[in-house]
């Protein structure tokens, strides 16, 4: 136990890296599902096909196939990115499309009688969007978006197939060095936990401080 326990700076190197992937991700697979969400209900034609085109097509394929392809294919054809850049960029397409799921479902949760109180106080389209609507559904967008990041965070276990050095990859490496499989799995299981344990109380403050903040509007 003691080598194991010799070798948990690398671990923790894996581990802060698979965070750093995470927290990176994070906020453009944010961006990128409110876009893709608020582009299904638009009324421009292209621009609902080109939000379903992306949401289709990073929902309907492999993360896997995914990663590799920007990572191994796009350099063929003169697109060459760095392995994290590709890690942070693709899981970041990859989770804001199912995110946009999320923004579409909580904005239909809005009751219709918000749209119409909207039209009624003459509120254009956007603005109304911008100040009635959108905030009421991104308070119950969170808990999903909660969800999200841990998916995000467990999917940086598959960063290892583009040569980075996460908590997967050092996890393996040090099986590979020891071959005490039920040890480092054990470790590795209890790194996992901790940063999405971690996280998900993060998600949980966000989502008391934004309903605790609708509460205040709406008693003033």
């Amino acid at each position: 136990m003691q080598g194991l326990l010799d070798s948990l700076p690398q671990l923790l190197k894996g581990a802060q890296m698979s965070l750093l992937v995470t927290l990176a991700a994070a906020p453009i697979a944010l961006c990128l599902a409110i876009a893709a969400g608020l582009a299904r209900r638009a009324p421009s034609r292209l621009l609902r096909w080109i939000a379903v085109g992306y949401v289709e097509i990073f929902r309907g394929t492999s993360l896997v196939v995914q990663l590799f392809y920007f990572y191994y294919v796009m350099p063929l054809v003169g697109i060459s990115l760095e392995p994290v850049t590709t890690g942070i960029l693709v899981l970041a397409l990859n989770h804001g499309a199912y995110g946009s799921e999320v923004v579409r479902a909580g904005l239909g949760s809005v009751p219709k009688g918000q749209h119409e109180a909207c039209l009624v106080l003459g509120m254009s389209a956007p603005l109304a969007m911008r100040r009635i609507i959108f905030p009421q559904a991104f308070v119950a967008m969170l808990p999903p978006f909660g969800n999200l990041l841990i998916e995000l965070l467990k999917s940086t276990s598959l960063l290892s197939l583009i040569t980075i050095f996460d908590l997967s990859f050092a996890g393996n490496a040090l099986f590979q060095t020891t071959g005490r499989t039920i040890e480092v799995d054990g470790l590795v299981l209890v790194l996992y936990f901790v940063m999405a344990t971690g996280l998900t109380l993060v998600m949980r403050r966000i989502e008391a401080w934004f309903g605790a903040g609708r509460e205040k509007e709406f008693r003033a």
